[in-house]
């Protein structure tokens, strides 16, 4: 596959290409009615869409560019996820060289990672047009109202940038902002976000923030990774890239920003301002109620002469962001390993919201091993706030629902192996009682020995490998036709 694209008229430019993006030159309205189209074409995996005539805006609205396994795989330059995953597990498992062979290809290593740092330049795209003061109108953007009981339209696609202010490190988030008016959103910092944290560390409660919309696909991708605060989404980006995300300094506050992005919002969050956001139709497939967040108050919007407005459309499941979960998912299962290296695999299913249900195979070494595992990824970065964790042992697909699901009905003891818990949950979860606690589960679905407590274990009925083989070898004799995968009852 060819290279990541450098900015997002690149990836535009290669979606074409692909025949994977489709321009729609008829007028649309930014409220609901594109969230409508795009919804039917993300749930029957169709391609992105560029519309080009969108009501109340100039700017034309890129949309669902990562809404399919092939188009996420583009963005990365890669045939599989996992090849993404790859490169990471190099990095994670460096050791010290043995051997000059060794060292050659460590410091091959040390290099593309020291190449991915950060770079700043002195001018950018993104400041082609520079609006500030009065100038400053959210109303020439078209920002989405995505759902019936959206409070307003929102940014669903932004990579905030911000900083705290005593280390000086950076973070950037993928935090929705509600549009308040011409000049001010909320900024949607939940209790266990980075941006949160940087507001609360900051001595004067004030922090500047800037908000590039219209990145290259990597480099927005990498706004929405769970990274651990001390690693920088930017030098995550420029490594998955092979080249460093080019930084140029803002008009009016003290940030960089990505040279490349097509618009940029820069201003100021004051704690001791703030006031009720949403409610907003989310990933969860329901509406998060009102709730207080911080006002974002916008001192500048720079952008290029002939910018494009990216957005993305969340709700019930399948949306366009299962697919920006489905590489987390892959490329984190390294990190996930170094840190419980018992794991062979884990899925994050669609249909749980991400952080709703966590799959795990596990080498089983010794009694009660899932139990050790579940209370594990219970303490790993996001994935602390699984509502549920299925351990199954490493011969199972946690990718094939139905194999999982026959193991847990077929393994489960509900006394013996179900575990109850309680512990941080996300907080848009609606069903726990308190905001952000509630209880977990998790099911043993491990073959159990008589250590565990259990009688004989039967062995799994499984076929020879020399009867498959041999079947295998005659089944063109046999005059049979070809099989797909099997039907289902």
């Amino acid at each position: 596959m060819a290279s990541p694209a450098r900015d997002l008229r690149e990836w535009i430019a290669l979606l074409e290409r692909e025949r994977e993006l489709v321009r729609v030159t008829a007028e649309v309205d930014p409220d609901l009615e594109i969230t409508e189209i795009v919804d039917r074409v993300v749930k029957s995996a169709g391609p992105a869409l560029l519309f080009e005539n969108v009501k109340g805006s100039r700017l034309p609205l890129l949309i669902n560019q990562f809404g399919t396994e092939r188009r996420i795989c583009l963005a990365f330059g890669v045939e599989r996820l996992d090849d993404v995953a790859g490169r990471l597990e190099e990095v994670l498992e460096l050791q010290p060289p043995q051997g000059l062979v060794d060292k050659v290809r460590k410091l091959g290593t040390l290099k593309s990672i020291a190449d991915a740092m950060p770079k700043s330049v002195s001018k950018g795209a993104c400041q082609e047009v520079v609006l500030e003061g009065d100038d400053v109108d959210l109303d020439a953007l078209p920002i989405m109202r995505c759902w019936p009981l959206d409070a307003a339209p929102f940014i669903t696609l932004p990579a905030v940038i911000t900083q705290d202010r005593e280390t000086g490190v950076r973070n950037v988030g993928m935090y929705r902002m509600q549009k308040v008016d011409r000049r001010t959103t909320f900024m949607h910092w939940q209790v266990h976000k980075d941006g949160r944290a940087d507001l609360l560390a900051a001595p004067d409660g004030r922090i500047p923030v800037a908000v590039a919309l219209g990145l290259d696909p990597v480099t927005a991708y990498a706004a929405s990774a769970p990274l651990p605060k001390h690693v920088g989404e930017l030098m995550l980006a420029g490594f998955l890239k092979g080249s460093a995300v080019q930084l140029v300094p803002c008009k009016t506050v003290d940030l960089e920003v990505p040279a490349n992005a097509e618009i940029v919002l820069e201003g100021w969050v004051d704690a001791s301002e703030s006031g009720l956001e949403g409610p907003f139709g989310d990933h969860t497939g329901y509406y998060t109620p009102p709730e207080e967040f911080p006002l974002f108050r916008i001192s500048a919007i720079t952008m290029r002469r002939d910018a494009i407005y990216p957005s993305i459309v969340v709700g019930k499941p399948p949306a366009e962001d299962e697919w920006l979960a489905k590489a987390t998912e892959r490329i984190f299962l390294p990190a996930i390993r170094m840190s419980v290296p018992e794991i062979v695999d884990y899925d994050l299913p669609t249909a749980g919201a991400f952080h709703n249900c966590a799959i795990v195979s596990i080498r089983k070494r010794y009694p009660g091993h899932a139990r050790k595992v579940m209370h594990a990824v219970w303490g790993l970065g996001l994935l602390s706030l699984a509502k549920s964790v299925v351990v199954v042992d490493e011969h199972v697909d946690v990718h094939d629902y139905e194999q999982v699901f026959f193991h847990v009905c077929a393994n489960v003891d509900p006394k013996r192996d179900v575990v109850l818990t309680d512990g941080p949950l996300d907080q848009l979860d609606h069903s726990s009682v308190l905001p952000s606690f509630g209880g977990k589960i998790g099911f043993d679905a491990t073959a159990k020995g008589p250590d565990e407590g259990t009688r004989e274990w039967p062995p799994e009925i499984e076929m020879t490998s020399e009867v498959r083989a041999r079947v295998d070898a005659r089944w063109a004799e046999l005059g049979l036709p070809a099989l797909g995968r099997a039907r289902r009852p």
